[in-house]
């Protein structure tokens, strides 16, 4: 109860300094994972932003999340100012460890100013939202599309717009259609704000991508080089935008949680983890201690799945061929863990609302233990093999750094920001699914280079070990699925008593549970930085809105910043040790 006071009392404090500041039309809303929640008025958007960021009593460093919401056609939003659309950010305080979410009301048609000025990764989110929900942002750099094609009729998440291709009618290419595409393509530097010469030089232009080996996937960097150095490097996204956010809305609470696995599809159950636990929030299920060890052991395997297909891959990108193999083998013999377990590798969707999927079969703990006694002497002599390679070394120490303060401008959590120094980590910070019980270390470095962005995630796998094998040697026994009405599926056990709870049972899995009407948040710390879904229900059988929040995406969007000035051959460096998945960026 006190806690629960004071975290109101906090939120009053926010609300009332933003109403002093900027006039009593900032009004608080209050939402089911208690971040604190104001409207501020459209015209006064840059100026809070500026002051939350570097003048209010708590500075808000990091803007962590933007985006849109349709509200044209949801029932439940009485305690809300009327909207046609709302423009939300979430901002975290890392220094006070505090979030505070900024609503504005637009009517249809309506703009906002843009505030990358003030925090320069609104810039890509700012596109987003531009291209899915067509919101114009005044005064920002360069808004164009960034996930649909130039050429796109309509913006995607507008509720209008089709969630499905038998909504839509049959798709033709004209000979017409595909040359204006084309034509659409077409590289024009000073598009993408690059100059063709300057004074006693002339420029080169390269196109790095969409297919190349040294993008891992389809990724594509358009180059503006002087002889090898590169004066400008612009990403280019959207090849792999699969509407992850869209079929939200179509699909029940219970039926996207397969939908999860594909959005970093080598993080496994680690993309189910945050989804489920706001789903859990928003229903109020209390999920049992012996379901979330589990799902504290099965996202660290993925974890250590994640890190060691990095590891290969950055030893490989830089020129050595053998690490990727012996570290590829390992990962095998981590998948066939999972899959003896889950029933399936790389994506078991095996998480589910109010617990997991099924318990541990038999003979599990042997097979964990074995690997974390198999697994440090691995990693001893990847050690040897890359880490302490001088020519591994040469190609990455002092390549792409960057400070604290401009990782967090740019959005960058996780590992990435841990080997600027900065020692943040949410399995530690802020313990979700019971992780505070368990003894481990973050791992840190100081350079901000590449080599200290490979070198944090190696550190990760041995706590991950560690915190594997404490896993197996506390796990306490109980059901691996709460009892609560909401829990889906429902614990076997209780389904086939009568014809009620067989109906249950059916309703439940068919057309997903009813959450209540409500707004909630869940972060994670997952394998390539923070995760989040930001979850909307209106009270009905799926979301009405689902944000996922990914680090991946902020994550390339600082190349120009960090690849300026270097040579073709360390962008190659920075690539690898930015540590993403495309599907992971484009969602």
């Amino acid at each position: 109860m006190a806690e629960a006071l004071a975290q109101t009392a906090d939120e009053h404090h926010i609300a009332a300094d933003l109403a002093t500041h900027f006039g009593p039309e900032c009004i608080p809303q209050t939402c089911v994972d208690g971040i604190t929640t104001v409207w501020v008025p459209r015209d006064r958007i840059k100026s809070v932003m500026r002051y939350l960021k570097n003048d209010a009593p708590e500075r808000f460093e990091l803007m962590f999340d933007l985006s849109a919401i349709d509200e044209r056609v949801r029932q439940h939003r009485d305690d809300q100012p009327a909207s046609d659309f709302t423009v939300f950010y979430h901002l975290i305080s890392v220094s006070n460890d505090d979030d505070v979410r900024i609503k504005v009301a637009l009517a249809d048609g309506e703009s906002i100013d843009s505030i990358e000025s003030v925090y320069p990764v609104a810039n890509w989110y700012e596109r987003e939202a531009f291209d899915m929900f067509g919101i114009g942002f005044d005064g920002h750099s360069n808004l164009r599309r960034i996930l649909t094609p130039a050429l796109w009729e309509g913006h995607p998440l507008r509720k209008e717009h089709p969630a499905r291709a038998t909504e839509m009618d049959p798709f033709k290419m004209t000979p017409e259609f595909q040359k204006a595409q084309q034509d659409a393509l077409r590289f024009v530097p000073e598009e993408w704000g690059m100059k063709m010469d300057a004074k006693h030089t002339d420029f080169m232009f390269l196109n790095l991508g969409p297919n190349h080996p040294s993008v891992h996937g389809v990724f594509r960097i358009a180059l503006q080089l002087d002889g090898e150095v590169i004066v400008q490097a612009v990403p280019d996204i959207g090849y792999h935008h699969r509407a992850q956010e869209k079929m939200a809305e179509r699909q029940s609470w219970h039926t996207y949680i397969p939908y999860t696995d594909r959005v970093d599809y080598l993080g496994g159950v680690m993309n189910n983890l945050p989804y489920v636990l706001n789903v859990e929030k928003m229903a109020g299920i209390e999920v049992p201690t012996r379901a979330q060890v589990i799902r504290v052991m099965l996202a660290e395997c993925f974890r250590i799945a994640s890190h060691l297909l990095f590891y290969g891959t950055f030893a490989q990108d830089v020129g050595q061929m053998s690490p990727v193999f012996y570290m590829f083998a390992d990962r095998e013999r981590l998948f066939s863990i999972i899959e003896a377990i889950t029933g399936g590798r790389m994506h078991p969707s095996w998480f589910r609302i109010g617990g997991v999927t099924q318990d541990l079969p038999d003979g599990w703990d042997k097979m964990v233990l074995d690997f974390c006694d198999y697994m440090p002497a691995r990693l001893d002599h990847y050690d040897k093999m890359a880490m302490r390679n001088k020519i591994l070394k040469r190609r990455t120490q002092g390549i792409g750094a960057y400070t604290t303060e401009e990782g967090l401008d740019w959005g960058i959590t996780g590992p990435s920001l841990r080997a600027t120094g900065h020692d943040w980590d949410l399995r530690k910070n802020r313990p979700y699914s019971m992780y505070d019980e368990f003894d481990f270390d973050i791992p840190t470095a100081q350079a901000g280079d590449c080599y200290a962005r490979c070198e944090v995630r190696v550190e990760e796998i041995r706590q991950s070990l560690r915190i594997m094998r404490q896993c197996v040697e506390n796990m306490p026994s109980g059901p691996v699925k709460s009892d609560h009405r909401l829990t889906t599926p429902p614990r076997k056990e209780r389904t086939m008593q009568d014809i009620e709870t067989l109906i249950h049972h059916f309703l439940n899995v068919s057309w997903g549970p009813v959450i209540p009407p409500g707004e909630s948040t869940t972060l994670i710390e997952a394998t390539k930085g923070w995760n989040s879904y930001y979850s909307i229900s209106d009270g009905g059988t799926m979301a009405y809105r689902t944000r996922v929040r990914t680090p991946s995406f902020p994550a390339l969007q600082q190349i120009p910043l960090i690849s300026r000035g270097f040579m073709v051959a360390d962008l190659i460096a920075i690539i690898a040790s930015i540590d993403f998945v495309m599907a992971d960026v484009d969602r």
